[in-house]
């Protein structure tokens, strides 16, 4: 950590508000952005999508249940895995508390991912979680939408992930997808987020940014190297950690 200077409460206040006017430049570029974000131009999903879920097939209109949007989480989970990525589930802990709030704004949740249903529900049970999660083992969706890609491809070393802004480091990688359908039913795929555009849908870290530790990656073998399943964590860590242990 790096040293900091102790002060009185009225000088940390001067301090802090100086601060905020920087964290209000940042609220309006993101509001900004946001709006850039919903005019982007639309594509319409011309392919039909089926998928494997709990009760059988379901369509990709399926799983908007009736309303105009659809938000994908992406989990990363390979048929022959046994458990779904451990970064994809941080990300996962978190929608799954959002869905009914979600749905309130007309919006649905789902995530897709390759293994078999049964995998998946198996998992799904194990991690307490309530979201809908159906398989595209069957079909091209998470090739179509930029999180998964063949041996081939990555044999080329050329960059594809993230809109081929981002070299390979995996065959199953992280993404976020939206998509809206109209009365007529059409659907539109309207954006996709991946790597570090997915970071502002992560509530826990958005809290470790407010800590004086903030994320404390640094000397990881890489970020998340910390990661672990929620129902993999040593009780003791935070304890250890504690200056009250």
């Amino acid at each position: 950590m790096q040293p900091h200077q102790i002060v009185s409460r009225e000088q940390w206040i001067a301090a802090r508000k100086a601060l905020m006017a920087h964290e209000k430049e940042l609220t309006v570029a993101r509001e900004r952005l946001a709006e850039e974000r919903r005019a982007l131009p639309w594509v319409k999903v011309d392919k039909d999508y089926v998928f494997d879920g709990p009760s059988g097939k379901v369509t990709l209109g399926d799983l908007f249940k009736g309303r105009p949007q659809l938000v994908v989480q992406h989990v990363m989970f390979a048929p022959d895995w046994e458990a779904a990525c451990k970064s994809c589930s941080f990300w996962a802990d978190g929608l799954d508390r959002m869905v009914p709030h979600l749905a309130a704004r007309d919006t649905a949740t789902v995530a897709i991912s390759l293994a078999p249903i049964a995998k998946l529900e198996d998992f799904k049970t194990r991690m307490g979680w309530t979201f809908d999660w159906v398989s595209s083992g069957s079909n091209d969706f998470n090739r179509d939408y930029g999180v998964t890609f063949s041996p081939e491809q990555i044999a080329t070393g050329k960059p594809m992930y993230n809109f081929g802004t981002t070299p390979f480091y995996g065959p199953e990688l992280p993404g976020i997808s939206v998509f809206y359908r109209n009365e007529a039913g059409e659907i539109f795929h309207t954006y996709s987020c991946f790597a570090r555009g997915l970071d502002m849908m992560n509530a826990a870290y958005q809290y470790l940014d407010l800590t004086p530790l903030g994320r404390h990656e640094e000397g990881l073998p890489y970020p998340m190297d910390w990661v672990r399943l929620r129902d993999q964590y040593e009780p003791q860590a935070a304890k250890d950690a504690c200056c009250h242990g």
